[in-house]
C-alpha cells in the first residue's frame, strides 16, 4: 500500500468514524434500529456541495448540512412516534424519500467541488501538502465531536437518552420524557451523519446521488469492531471505540482490496464488507466461550 493510499484510507476512516459515532447514538444509546443515514448521510454531501456551488461560504454549507441531516432524523422519530410505525418502518420510508429529495437538491446524479472553496480553504497558505492537511483536518474535527459527544453523553440530559435506551419503562416512571430524548437522539446522530456526507463531499471534490449506500453496514461495522476491542464503561472510551474501529475497518478493506495475492478487485468491495462484519460478529462470540470455559477450568481446578 502507498503513502496515499494509506493516507486516503485514514481520512475516509475518521469520516466514517462520525458515522459510526452516529450509528452508536441509535442502535446503542436509544436501541432503536435507524436506516435513515444511508439517505442522511448522501444529504449531507448533497446539500454542502449545492450550496457551495450556490456560493455560500463552505462552513455556512457544512451546518446546514448537519441541520438537514437532523430534520431527516426527526422526520424517523416522528414517523416512529407519532404514529406508531416500527422504527425499522419508519427509517425505511424516510431513507427511501431522501433519495429523490438528495436529486432534487443537487438537480442531477452527482455534483462536483474540484475547483470550488470548501472548509480546507483557509488552510491552503499554511504550505502544508493537501494529502495531509486533509488527514490533519478531518482527524481535528472527529477528535473534537468525539470529546464533545462524551461530555453530552455523561451530562444529565445525555443520562436520560441513555437510560431512555437502556430501560424505557423505568426512565419514564423517573420522570424522563423519553419522546424527547428519542427525537433528540435521532436528530443528533443523523446531524453527525450529515457532518460526515459534507466533509467527504468536500474532501473528496464530489457529491453523488448513490454515495450513501451501504453507510449503515459500514457504520455498524465499526461499532462491532471497536467494541470487540475496547470493552468499557467509559463514554470517552466507547466513542473512541467506534472511531479506532471505523479506522481499523477501513485498513482492512484496503488493505484486502490492494494484496495482489488475494485477487481481491473493487468490485469485492461488499463481499470484504460482509465478511469483515461476519467475523466482527463471530469473534466476540469465540472470546466469551473461551473466557467462560477458562473460568469453568479454574473452578474445577
Amino acid at each position: 500500500m502507498s503513502l496515499f493510499s494509506f493516507l486516503g484510507t485514514l481520512e475516509i476512516g475518521f469520516i466514517f468514524g462520525l458515522v459510526a459515532v452516529g450509528v452508536y447514538l441509535t442502535f446503542r444509546v436509544l436501541d432503536f434500529p435507524d436506516l435513515t443515514v444511508d439517505g442522511s448521510f448522501t444529504l449531507g454531501a448533497a446539500l454542502a456541495a449545492a450550496l457551495i456551488l450556490a456560493g455560500v461560504n463552505p462552513y455556512l454549507a457544512t451546518l446546514c448540512a448537519m441541520f438537514g441531516g437532523a430534520v431527516a432524523g426527526l422526520l424517523t422519530a416522528w414517523l416512529n412516534l407519532r404514529f406508531n410505525i416500527l422504527h425499522l418502518l419508519a427509517s425505511i420510508l424516510t431513507m427511501t424519500a431522501l433519495y429523490t429529495i438528495n436529486l432534487r437538491v443537487m438537480g442531477k446524479p452527482n455534483l462536483a467541488l474540484i475547483a470550488e472553496p470548501t472548509v480546507l480553504s483557509p488552510f491552503e497558505s499554511l504550505g502544508i501538502p493537501n494529502m495531509y492537511m486533509k488527514v490533519i483536518f478531518v482527524a481535528a474535527v472527529v477528535i473534537a465531536v468525539g470529546l464533545l459527544l462524551a461530555w453530552f453523553l455523561n451530562t444529565q440530559y445525555g443520562m436520560a437518552m441513555r437510560a431512555t435506551g437502556a430501560n424505557p419503562r423505568m426512565a419514564q416512571a423517573n420522570g424522563i420524557v423519553i419522546n424527547e430524548k428519542i427525537y433528540a437522539g435521532l436528530a443528533l446522530s443523523n446531524g453527525l451523519v450529515a457532518l460526515a456526507g459534507a466533509l467527504f463531499a468536500q474532501t473528496n471534490g464530489f457529491a453523488d446521488s448513490t454515495m450513501g449506500i451501504g453507510t449503515i453496514v459500514v457504520g455498524l461495522a465499526a461499532v462491532i469492531v471497536g467494541e470487540s476491542l475496547l470493552n468499557s464503561r467509559s463514554m470517552l472510551v466507547i466513542v473512541f471505540s467506534c472511531i479506532l474501529g471505523s479506522l481499523l475497518y477501513r485498513l482492512a478493506v484496503s488493505v484486502a482490496l490492494n494484496a495482489d495475492f488475494i485477487g481481491f478487485t473493487t468490485s469485492d468491495l461488499n463481499l470484504i464488507t460482509a465478511v469483515l462484519v461476519g467475523l466482527a460478529l463471530i469473534l466476540p462470540h469465540f472470546r466469551r466461550e473461551w473466557k467462560a470455559r477458562k473460568a469453568a477450568q479454574g473452578g474445577a481446578a
